[in-house]
C-alpha cells in the first residue's frame, strides 16, 4: 500500500515543532532533511545493544560486522551496485578529497581534470587541490545563467588525450537543474577517461543507477535523503582494486574497506540502511530495489505538483526573481530566488519568524552565485521533501508575498 503524505509525516517528530505558536514548515531539505523515527530508532538500538569495534571475537563485534555488511548491501541496492563497491566516510567532500589523492598518483604534470561551473565546491575543490599539488590543468565547463543548464556539448568536446577525469554534478544544489550525466560518463569512457558523479543533491529525487549512467565513481550523502550525517562513495570494484589509495599499512586492503580510513560511525552506517528502507516503504513492492523504484515514482509525482505550485506562486509575486528551469524542465523541486530590496539573509530571518524555515546564501555553489551576479548574499533556497504539503507551500508563498516591495 502506498503511504499517504499524512502517514509519512507521522514518522517525523521534527514536524511537531512549533515556532512562535505555529507549526514549522521545513523547506531546508536541500541542506539536510529531517530524520524519521525508524532511522533514529535504528541508530539508538545499535548504540544501546550492539556498539563495538569490528572484526573481534565476541558477539557485539560480530553483530557490528553483520550490520555494516547489511548496510553495504542496502546502499548497493540503492545505487544498483555491489556491496563490495560501497565505502562509507564522514561526508561526500571528505571522501572526494581522499579519492583524489589516490587518483592523482597515476597522473602526470600537464594532465587535465574537467569540472563544471554548475557544481558544488565539494566536486571542484578536491580536484583543484590535487591540480595545484601535481601541476595539473583544470578545465571549467560553463553553465547557461539564463536557464541554469550545463553546456554538455562543450564538456564532451573538451575531453581530449590529456583528460584524466570528468567530475560532474547530477543536479545543482543551488538551482535544482538536473544534468544528463550519462552523456558525460559515456563520452569519458569512450576515451578511457575516469568519471566521478556528485549525486548529493540528485539522490533524494532521482533514484541513482550507476549501471545506467555508466560512472566510475559516485558520491552522495544520506543526510540529504532522511538519513544521518555521513557520506557514501561508490567505486567500480575493478578500479578500487587497482587504486593507489593513501592508507595505513595494517588497514584492510580488500574492497571496499581499502577506500575507508579509521573507525567509521557505525551508528550512522546503520542509520543509512534504515533511511533507504524508509524510502523503500513508501510504495513497497517485492524486493528493496523494486520498492525504491516504485517509491521514487510516487514521490516524484507528488514533488512535481508541489513544485509547480511553488514556482507559479512565487513567480506571481512582484519583485521576486526565480532562477533555473521551470517545472517542465529536468530539475529537482528546489527553487532559488531573490526578493528585490531584501537581502537573502533578511528574507530567511523574516520567514523564520512565521515558522517557515528556508536556507540562504551561496550553498558552496561558488561559480553559480558569481555568474548570476548575486554577491555575498546569494539566494533564498526552498526545497520540497517527502513530508511537504500544499498548505506549507501556500504558507511559503504568502510569507514571501508579504516581504515583497512590488
Amino acid at each position: 500500500m502506498i503511504q499517504t503524505v499524512e502517514q509519512i509525516r507521522s514518522q517525523f517528530r521534527a514536524l511537531d515543532r512549533r515556532h512562535r505558536d505555529q507549526p514549522v514548515a521545513y523547506f531546508d531539505g536541500p541542506g539536510g532533511t529531517q530524520v524519521p523515527e525508524p532511522v533514529i530508532e535504528a541508530m539508538a538500538d545499535y548504540l544501546r545493544y550492539h556498539n563495538a569495534n569490528t572484526h573481534w571475537n565476541y558477539p557485539s563485534s560480530h553483530e557490528t560486522d553483520q550490520m555494516i555488511g547489511e548496510a553495504r548491501q542496502a546502499v548497493g541496492e540503492f545505487l544498483n551496485a555491489g556491496p563490495d563497491e560501497i565505502a562509507f566516510g564522514l561526508n561526500m567532500t571528505t571522501l572526494t578529497f581522499h579519492l583524489a589523492r589516490g587518483l592523482v598518483r597515476g597522473w602526470r604534470a600537464g594532465d587535465e581534470v574537467i569540472v563544471t561551473e554548475l557544481d558544488h565546491q565539494g566536486n571542484v575543490g578536491p580536484w583543484e587541490a590535487i591540480a595545484k599539488d601535481a601541476d595539473l590543468r583544470i578545465v571549467r565547463i560553463p553553465f547557461r545563467p539564463g536557464n541554469g543548464t550545463l553546456d554538455l556539448d562543450r564538456l564532451v568536446g573538451s575531453i581530449g588525450p590529456k583528460t584524466r577525469l570528468v567530475a560532474i554534478g547530477w543536479a545543482s544544489n543551488a538551482l535544482g537543474t538536473v544534468t544528463d550525466v550519462a552523456v558525460a560518463c559515456r563520452a569519458a569512457r569512450a576515451q578511457g577517461v575516469t568519471s566521478f558523479v556528485d549525486a548529493v543533491h540528485s539522490a533524494p529525487h532521482v533514484l541513482p543507477d550507476v549501471q545506467a549512467i555508466g560512472c566510475d565513481y559516485l558520491g552522495c550523502s544520506p543526510y540529504k535523503f532522511y538519513g544521518p550525517h555521513m557520506g557514501v562513495l561508490f567505486g567500480r570494484r575493478s578500479l578500487i582494486e587497482k587504486l593507489d589509495i593513501p592508507r595505513v599499512a595494517p588497514a584492510p586492503n580488500t574492497c571496499p574497506d581499502r577506500l575507508e580510513t579509521g573507525t567509521q560511525s557505525h551508528e550512522a552506517i546503520v542509520g543509512t540502511r534504515a533511511a533507504i528502507d524508509f524510502l523503500a516503504a513508501v510504495s513497497p513492492a517485492t524486493g528493496r530495489r523494486a520498492s525504491l523504484e516504485a517509491s521514487y515514482q510516487v514521490l516524484h509525482e507528488r514533488a512535481s505538483g508541489l513544485f509547480q505550485r511553488m514556482w507559479d506562486g512565487i513567480g506571481a509575486i512582484p519583485g521576486v526573481e526565480r532562477f533555473g528551469l521551470g517545472p517542465q524542465g529536468d530539475r529537482t523541486p528546489t527553487l532559488g530566488f531573490v526578493v528585490r530590496g531584501r537581502r537573502s539573509s533578511e528574507v530567511a530571518t523574516l520567514l523564520a519568524a512565521q515558522a517557515v524555515f528556508v536556507s540562504h546564501g551561496g550553498f558552496y555553489a561558488t561559480s553559480v552565485i558569481e555568474r548570476l551576479g548575486l554577491g555575498d548574499e546569494g539566494l533564498v533556497r526552498a526545497g520540497c521533501a517527502c513530508y511537504t504539503t500544499e498548505g506549507e507551500v501556500d504558507r511559503l508563498i504568502a510569507g514571501v508575498r508579504g516581504l515583497s516591495a512590488g
